[in-house]
């Protein structure tokens, strides 16, 4: 099975840390990414810069909204991939994140969009 670790960060938060902060930071996110890929359970990561910019379709007609979103308190600010065998695996590792620390780990089943 293939579940996704969504980080879902507070805004502002990566402003408010030195650059040395930051830096040490990602530098455990990236270790951890890379002690998922030594286990063969990772199947893709990346960290995503905020705002977003959404996109919505409607009778035909495209618009598009700017972020940041004053509704929203928090934004997706990187993801882990995983390929592991159950929820209470894929819930064991997202313990492990470092990000768990500063942000909230989503943990996500991977399916398709129809039930």
């Amino acid at each position: 099975m293939s579940y996704m670790l969504l980080i879902v960060e507070p805004h502002g938060q990566r402003r408010a840390r030195s650059m040395d902060e930051g830096q040490g930071l990602y530098q455990r996110m990236v270790d951890y990414g890379d002690s998922l890929k030594k286990k063969g359970l990772l199947l893709a990561t990346n960290s995503l810069k905020e705002p977003a910019v959404r996109l919505r379709v409607r009778d035909g007609k495209a618009s598009v909204l700017d972020g940041p979103f004053t509704e929203a308190k928090e934004f997706v600010g990187g993801f882990y991939l995983l390929s592991c065998g159950t929820r209470d695996e894929a819930l064991a590792l997202a313990g492990q994140c470092p990000a768990a620390e500063w942000a909230t780990i989503e943990v996500r089943e991977i399916g398709p969009c129809y039930e």
